[in-house]
């Protein structure tokens, strides 16, 4: 679960006026006001020899300019973690000395790659695999899944050898309003064949700025076509056909709904694919779609639920629980940097649950991070029928996302977090009250087309820990006649 600051760390949206999260992000005003790039101005001196520890830190910078943006980034990422990270004694390590290390092996660096690299091998020294850096590139991709906006033709792609298959159309978007189905594959981009193209490169190549435009060529598998008396069997034929498709800014929602019949009674089905900042308005949506068709009770699915922004994962929470409900407990470092005492983190202004109806919630081993916080609120606040499925993935810490100067992004974990009985999570996870053979499962990203909506449909008819989930929700319904 993350937060994230744009460019300076900044103080962030908390979930209640006291928490600690906050008080992380506080404690960075007085370097963002300095400005972190004047503190690596100031640190690294051209023309050093070596490194020398007195009153003023002097380090060598490199003439290569791409290796001296590296040493800056690297004393912008230092500063932010010494002055945010969890943990004030940095895993053991003496912070200082290992900025000093790392700013001579950036230097004496044959790239500014290399360079790069010696961020990484810093922050491995606190032990924390969730603080870490995020090149541009990578950081770009993932500025689309947790903002849930995309400029392009709205297509879900995945690759099976070495062959881009359309999993499903952006329900409205360019891709759909052209009859795209899923199933087609991308034989060309803008002439350009596919041949052993992965996900990512054709997802570069469809995105673009709004109002462009991109030409694809797809191929379509038709049925094949059983003999009858007097007629040979028919082999599936292969349209192609190539349209121009016009880039617009689609919004990605990590919601999938559906209501489904189950012994008599009518039950809302809710995949929630991550925390992004859509999540809790797109649940909503979907809660008030099902309640206006009667639905008796719900399973919200978080299987492969990763996690994402803090302040989404309250917001769903609020759409559960009622009053003043407490979400989760945090802990993190005070204002003078030391462990504070843990705090209870509880819904701003009394809560109205959209729906009191029967819940109960899916999850598995990369169920993660928010998914654990609301699968351990809603439980430990007496909301849930059961949680069904595996044990969780056991990520108890919190993150916040600082923007660099080149783009970058830089993870930190500023807090840890328990449920609110104070059931540990962190490389614990969170235990089911019922488990299940995990059975195929809804596909996840977005709204689907029509065309594979027929297919959730099925998937779920199969899924043997929705049958676990539908009998306990039905256990609770009156019984039918």
């Amino acid at each position: 679960m993350f937060e994230r600051s744009n460019g300076r760390p900044k103080k962030q949206q908390p979930a209640s006026a006291t928490c600690l999260w906050e008080r992380a992000g506080a404690a960075l005003q007085a370097a963002a006001k300095a400005g972190v790039a004047a503190a690596a101005a100031a640190a690294l001196l051209v023309g050093q020899p070596g490194p020398s520890v007195a009153d003023v830190l002097r380090f060598p910078a490199s003439t290569d300019p791409a290796v001296f943006t590296a040493q800056k980034t690297l004393v912008e990422a230092w500063t932010i973690v010494s002055k945010a990270y969890v943990d004030s004694e940095f895993g053991g390590h003496e912070w200082e000395g290992e900025l000093s290390q790392a700013l001579v092996a950036a230097y004496r660096a044959p790239t500014g790659d290399a360079a790069y690299k010696e961020i990484s091998h810093m922050l491995e020294k606190l032990g924390d695999p969730f603080t870490r850096i995020m090149p541009p590139g990578e950081y770009a991709d993932f500025r689309v899944s947790s903002d849930g906006e995309v400029q392009g033709v709205g297509l879900l792609i995945g690759a099976s050898d070495g062959r881009l298959l359309v999993v499903a159309p952006i329900l409205g978007g360019p891709a759909d309003r052209a009859g795209v189905l899923p199933g087609d594959e991308v034989v060309a981009i803008n002439g350009d064949p596919t041949d052993g193209w992965d996900g990512d490169r054709a997802a570069k190549s469809l995105r673009g700025r709004t109002g462009s435009s991109v030409v694809v060529r797809f191929a379509r598998r038709s049925e094949q076509v059983p003999g009858v008396a007097g007629r040979p069997e028919q082999p599936p034929r292969i349209e192609v056909h190539q349209v121009s498709l016009k880039r617009e800014r689609l919004e990605l929602s990590p919601v999938y709904a559906t209501a489904v019949a189950h012994g008599g009674h009518k039950l809302g089905y809710i995949r929630l694919v991550n925390f992004g900042a859509h999540a809790a308005v797109d649940m909503e949506k979907a809660m008030d779609r099902l309640e206006a068709q009667g639905v008796e009770g719900y399973i919200l699915d978080m299987r492969n639920n990763p996690g994402g922004l803090l302040r989404a994962g309250v917001d769903v929470a609020r759409l559960w629980l009622d009053g003043e409900a407490a979400v989760f407990n945090v802990q993190g470092r005070d204002e003078d940097g030391r462990m504070a005492v843990t705090q209870r983190v509880v819904l701003e202004n009394p809560a109205h649950a959209r729906s009191a109806a029967p819940l109960a919630v899916l999850v598995n081993h990369n169920s993660a991070s928010a998914s654990e916080i609301l699968a351990g609120a809603l439980r430990d606040n007496g909301r849930l029928v059961a949680l069904v499925g595996e044990t969780t993935y056991g990520k108890g810490k919190i993150q916040s996302v600082f923007e660099l100067d080149d783009g970058s992004a830089l993870f930190v974990t500023v807090a840890k977090y328990r449920t609110p009985l104070l059931t540990e999570i962190d490389q614990v996870g969170i235990r089911p009250d019922a488990s299940c053979a995990l059975g195929p499962q809804a596909p996840a990203g977005m709204p689907v087309s029509s065309g594979a909506a027929s297919t959730v449909a099925a998937s779920l008819a199969d899924d043997a820990c929705m049958a676990v989930a539908e009998a306990l929700i039905e256990s609770r319904l009156p019984v039918l006649h």
